[in-house]
C-alpha cells in the first residue's frame, strides 16, 4: 500500500505559473516572437549599482553566518526610514520584520494570526498563492465578491457581513493582483475600522505599490490605533527587479513582529543576508531609478489601452500599477481554454480568470509591465487574429 501525503496538500491544485509556461512552449512562432504577460516580472534588468552590491555582499564573509531572525538591522531601519516617509506616518526599527519574499511574508502574517480551524476573508478575484497558502495550513478562506460594476472593489457592507466569529484576518492585495484596481484612501479607512471593530487583522499586500503613483497612499499608518489592526506585506524584489533574490518585508505592531518571530525561526530562520545587506545600500540611493521605473509602467499602461482600444470585442475590466483584467470575447468558453489557444496560437501568454476564483471565467490577467512599449503594440493584431480565426 503506498504511503498517503498530507491531503491539504494533495487537493492542491498543480502551481500556476508552470501550467501556463508549458502552454507556451506549444507555441510555433507563427505571429511573431512569444509576449509573455502571464508572470509578474520586471521587464527590465536591475541598476548595475545594485548587481555590484549583490555581488559584494554575497562575497563577503560576514553574509555567510546566521543573522538576526527579524532581518539586518540596516535594512530594518533603513526600511521604516523609508516607510514612514512614504506615509508621513512614525514606523519604527522594532515594528519591521524581513522575509524571504512577500509569499513568505504572507505565509508568517497568516500563521500569527490564524490555525487550523480559523478563517481568513478575501475577495474574488482573489490572488492564487493566498488561497493555497491557507488551504495548506488548514485555515478556512470566506469571500467576499468583487464586482466589474464596482471596479472590482469591497463593498465595505458586504465586508462586514463576511466577518463572521471564525474569521481572523481580512487579506487583500493593492495594487490588486489580478486585476491591478488600487483600493483608494476612504475606502481602506472604512475597511480598517469595520475589521478593528470586529477584532480582525486587516493584511494589506503591497508588492506593487511601488509602481503607483504617490497621490493614491493610503493613511492607515498614521492612525493611533494602526498597530491593534493592521498588518502591511511589501516586496523589494519586484521594485528593485531581484524576484531570484526573494526579499519582503512586513510592518505590523511588537506584538505581531514578536509573533512573526516565532514563526520564521522554524520557516527559515533569517532572509538572505546578501540581498538584505545590498537593499539596505540601495533603498534611498535608487528611489530616482525606483520613480523612472513607475513612470515607464505608467508609459506600458497607456500602450495597452491603445492596443485594447484596437482590439473589437476585448475589453479591459480593471487596470492599475502592473496588472489589466482583460474581458475576452468569447461567451461559453472557458478562461483556460482562451488562456491555451492565445498561448498556443498567437503567442501571447498570459493568465486565465479561473485561476483568481470562481466566477472569473470572462477574465484573463495580464501582466502588462513584463513588456515595453513596442512589444505590448503587438497585442493588438494578435488579439484581433484570433477572434476572426
Amino acid at each position: 500500500m503506498p504511503a498517503a501525503l498530507n491531503p491539504a496538500i494533495d487537493r492542491l491544485d498543480t502551481p500556476a505559473i508552470p501550467a501556463v509556461q508549458a502552454w507556451a512552449r506549444g507555441y510555433g512562432g507563427a505571429c511573431g516572437p512569444l509576449l509573455d504577460l502571464s508572470q509578474a516580472v520586471p521587464g527590465y534588468p536591475p541598476p548595475p549599482e545594485m548587481l555590484r552590491w549583490l555581488g559584494e555582499a554575497a562575497g563577503s564573509a560576514g553574509a555567510t553566518g546566521y543573522g538576526d531572525i527579524e532581518g539586518e538591522a540596516a535594512l530594518r531601519e533603513a526600511y521604516a526610514a523609508h516607510v514612514s516617509g512614504l506615509y508621513g506616518a512614525a514606523v519604527v526599527m522594532g515594528e519591521t520584520h524581513i522575509t524571504s519574499g512577500c509569499n513568505q511574508a504572507f505565509v508568517a502574517a497568516a500563521m500569527t494570526v490564524a490555525g487550523a480551524g480559523d478563517a481568513v476573508l478575501m475577495t474574488t478575484p482573489c490572488y492564487f498563492n493566498h488561497e493555497s497558502t491557507l488551504a495548506m495550513l488548514g485555515i478556512g478562506t470566506r469571500f467576499v465578491e468583487c464586482r466589474a460594476e464596482d471596479g472590482f472593489l469591497p463593498d465595505p457592507e458586504a465586508v462586514r457581513a463576511a466577518l463572521t466569529p471564525e474569521v481572523r484576518a481580512f487579506a487583500l492585495v493593492s495594487p490588486n493582483n489580478p486585476t491591478g484596481c488600487i483600493y483608494p484612501a476612504d475606502l481602506l479607512d472604512q475597511l480598517f475600522d469595520i475589521c478593528h471593530e470586529a477584532g480582525v487583522w486587516l493584511i494589506v499586500d503591497e508588492t506593487y505599490r511601488d509602481f503607483m503613483a504617490a497621490k493614491e497612499r493610503h493613511r492607515l499608518l498614521r492612525r493611533v490605533d494602526w498597530r491593534e489592526g493592521l498588518i502591511q506585506l511589501y516586496s523589494f524584489s519586484k521594485s528593485f527587479c531581484i524576484p531570484g533574490h526573494r526579499l519582503g518585508a512586513i510592518v505590523a505592531g511588537n506584538r505581531v513582529i514578536e509573533g512573526i518571530a516565532k514563526v520564521m525561526d522554524n520557516l527559515q530562520i533569517c532572509a538572505p543576508r546578501a540581498a538584505q545587506m545590498a537593499v539596505a545600500k540601495g533603498l534611498e540611493p535608487l528611489a530616482e531609478w525606483r520613480e523612472a521605473n513607475r513612470a515607464e509602467i505608467g508609459r506600458r499602461a497607456e500602450a495597452l489601452r491603445r492596443a485594447m482600444a484596437e482590439a473589437p470585442g476585448w475589453e479591459i475590466g480593471a487596470m492599475g500599477a502592473y496588472f489589466a483584467y482583460i474581458r475576452h470575447p468569447f461567451a461559453g468558453r472557458s478562461s483556460v481554454e482562451v488562456a491555451r489557444i492565445l498561448a498556443e496560437r498567437a503567442g501571447v501568454s498570459c493568465l486565465p480568470g479561473a485561476f483568481f476564483g470562481e466566477g472569473q471565467e470572462a477574465y484573463l490577467r495580464i501582466a502588462f509591465a513584463n513588456a515595453d512599449v513596442e512589444t505590448i503594440g503587438q497585442l493588438s493584431g494578435r488579439l484581433k487574429g484570433l477572434s476572426d480565426a
